[in-house]
């Protein structure tokens, strides 16, 4: 391997967003150097990884070469390339995590639901959908229904709720390279649990509430506001899931608590999550620090929570692309327990994430919690990001 000088490790990611820039963040006090794939030049992670290779997600002879540097290979994307990976690892031996056949699984919602229904893990009804007639026999069976593309998207893209005949043929235009019809919930809340399967065992960090407004993140708060029953249920499905999955890494399990208070799980991301960022300052350890010990098969670290916590995404509150420039800072770090986050993005996108801000307290009890959400909105609304 042509390692670059380094007393430690080296882990090749692909993928230099956000996520990649809070990898490196977390490696470095290990004595661990990131080495990132990604076609933007002067990513996200480049001003903290020791280096960034330009290139496409799918260009063979880039992840190639990335192979050739690192110690073990991982991704911050889902539009990496499993089948890449996969050939990376066959000809030169470099250790891929997660698996590229838990990507590639992934990749499909449609098959990530099967798989899991196989499983008998709690999921919503869902069906397949190659037509128009199969979305009409979904309509007439489930009423109304969130039809999702089976790839490519995230964010709430790729997702159209229908819930009449006449919104059949606009919602399939949108996913016309093939989809999925899932039963629309009516749900109390959206929940999350960030789990990590290591080299010997699997841990999962406690219970987060997500708020989303437009099918897009705001805010997550731990521990959820539900019932402590709810919460173990949401636990236990999480580590089932894991038990699924093939490879070490950090997963990001999304799930429903219905109205009667059940658990079902929504999509899983095989790398950390936005959900997950709380637990920068609110754990004794991170996610990003977690992904980076199990992929090497390293101990992993306590998941424990250190205090109520709250994580707000900064979002590009624009109409059209525009420079991005970090401004009213002060307003924030007047502020005890908050901590800011902002990415380095150059261009703000109608609401692309640019940052989030956590804001911790002391205590436990979930009166706390709300305070610090309350907080935390009067804080962003009041901070300009873009200027």
């Amino acid at each position: 391997m042509q390692h670059l000088t380094t007393p430690g490790p080296t882990v090749g990611v692909v993928g230099g967003g956000q996520l990649g820039r809070m990898l490196a963040e977390a490696a470095s006090p290990l004595g661990v150097e990131l080495i990132v794939l990604d076609p933007t030049p002067n990513c996200p992670a480049s001003s903290v990884a020791e280096n960034q290779i330009v290139a496409d997600f799918d260009d063979p002879d880039a992840i190639m070469e990335l192979g050739k540097k690192v110690d073990v290979l991982t991704f911050e994307i889902e539009l990496a390339s499993p089948d890449l990976l996969e050939k990376v690892h066959n000809e030169i031996g470099v250790p891929v995590h997660p698996d590229p056949d838990t990507l590639r699984m992934i990749q499909d919602k449609y098959v990530q639901k099967q798989r899991l229904a196989d499983a008998d893990i709690p999921v919503p009804t869902f069906t397949e959908v190659t037509s128009q007639g199969d979305l009409e026999t979904a309509l007439d069976e489930l009423g109304s229904v969130m039809v999702k593309a089976k790839e490519g998207g995230y964010d709430g893209r790729g997702n159209v709720p229908v819930e009449s005949l006449e919104e059949i043929e606009s919602a399939l235009s949108v996913v016309d390279q093939g989809a999925m019809a899932e039963e629309f919930l009516d749900f109390k809340r959206e929940l999350s649990v960030i789990g990590i399967k290591g080299a010997d065992d699997s841990r999962a960090f406690p219970v987060g509430e997500n708020i989303h407004r437009d099918e897009i993140l705001r805010e997550t708060v731990v521990p959820a506001r539900a019932p402590e029953n709810v919460l173990e249920e949401a636990r236990s499905v999480a580590l089932d899931v894991l038990e699924l999955m093939d490879g070490r890494g950090v997963f990001g399990i999304e799930l429903f608590q219905t109205t009667d208070d059940a658990i079902l799980v929504n999509e899983i991301a095989p790398r950390p999550h936005n959900s997950g960022h709380w637990t920068i300052e609110g754990a004794v350890s991170s996610q990003f620090e977690q992904h980076i010990r199990a992929v090497l098969g390293w101990p992993l670290a306590s998941t424990a929570q250190r205090c109520p916590t709250a994580m707000l995404n900064l979002l590009g509150d624009v109409d059209k692309n525009v420079p991005a420039k970090l401004a009213g800072v002060e307003t924030l770090l007047d502020s005890p327990g908050v901590s800011l986050h902002w990415y380095g993005k150059r261009e703000a996108r109608p609401l692309r994430k640019l940052g989030h801000i956590t804001l911790t307290a002391d205590g436990s009890d979930l009166d706390e919690v709300n305070q610090l959400l309350s907080r935390g909105k009067e804080l962003r609304d009041k901070t300009t990001f873009i200027e």
